[in-house]
């Protein structure tokens, strides 16, 4: 059975073209425009769906009316060695009267009654940047037996979600070890403080002990002179004893306050 010639009109009807340099989107437009009474219902396939996007890619149309499609290349590394084989096929069919499901309609179509156009890709890079032959003129009559798919109707984004949280995961790791090595600075020197007061508090310790070494034979001078004169009675008589034991007392009262006073004061 012979094929069904495509309902629609298409402009462009054979190539779609896009202009490099391809570091950003570069969009090609589609115009679909209907000429029958019947309401047509269309989807845009390609060979290549990782690098385009197109809006809408399936809908309907309306008798008499027209339909813009806009056809997206994603930003890629352009290598002019590499052939261009990427090709777009717009599929038709008549539409049933009353309210269906598009995706319903498509898995139960009759592939006699389907209708379809192919475009193929063409790529044009700026006078400075373009290749010195064309590469794609020895594969033109070459069949491409590529399977077409559907392509999304949004954008693929460039980077995926998985590549940003690594980022952020590898940002919060340099802030943690930045933080980290503040915290150890801090310390660091704190330890150095409190080495430099340790030292302070030895020395100021040592100098009180060496004055507190050079006073005690004076104390203890003193106590001996208490004891001599608590030895002198010894000599003389008992009456003298009882007469001069109320003043030993007071003499080793008073040396033994003398002798908390110098300490005291040399401690602190």
């Amino acid at each position: 059975m012979p094929k069904l010639e495509q309902v629609l009109h298409l402009e462009p009807n054979s190539e779609l073209h896009f202009k490099g340099p391809f570091t950003d989107v570069v969009t090609s437009h589609l115009k679909l425009y209907n000429p029958s009474e019947h309401r047509v219902c269309f989807k845009v396939k390609t060979t290549a769906p990782k690098r385009y996007c197109v809006r809408p890619n399936s809908g309907f149309i309306e008798p008499k009316q027209t339909l813009h499609v806009a056809v997206m290349l994603q930003p890629f590394d352009y290598d002019p060695s590499e052939k261009n084989k990427h090709k777009f096929m717009v599929q038709t069919m008549i539409a049933p009267d009353g309210n269906v499901s598009l995706e319903t309609l498509w898995k139960d179509a009759n592939m006699e009654n389907l209708m379809d156009s192919k475009l193929k890709c063409v790529f044009d890079l700026p006078p400075d940047k373009a290749p010195p032959n064309n590469l794609d003129s020895n594969t033109e009559h070459v069949e491409d037996k590529t399977p077409l798919i559907i392509p999304p109707t949004d954008p693929v984004p460039k980077s995926s979600p998985k590549a940003s949280n690594t980022d952020q995961e590898l940002k919060k790791l340099q802030d943690e070890c930045k933080r980290l090595k503040d915290e150890l600075a801090q310390l660091q020197q704190a330890n150095s403080k409190l080495k430099e007061e340790g030292l302070r508090l030895r020395m100021t310790r040592g100098t009180t002990e060496s004055l507190y070494a050079s006073q005690k034979p004076d104390a203890f001078q003193t106590d001996n002179v208490g004891s001599t004169s608590t030895t002198i009675p010894s000599v003389g008589s008992q009456d003298l004893l009882q007469q001069q034991s109320p003043v030993v007392f007071i003499a080793l009262i008073v040396a033994a306050c003398v002798l908390g006073f110098l300490m005291g004061k040399f401690i602190v």
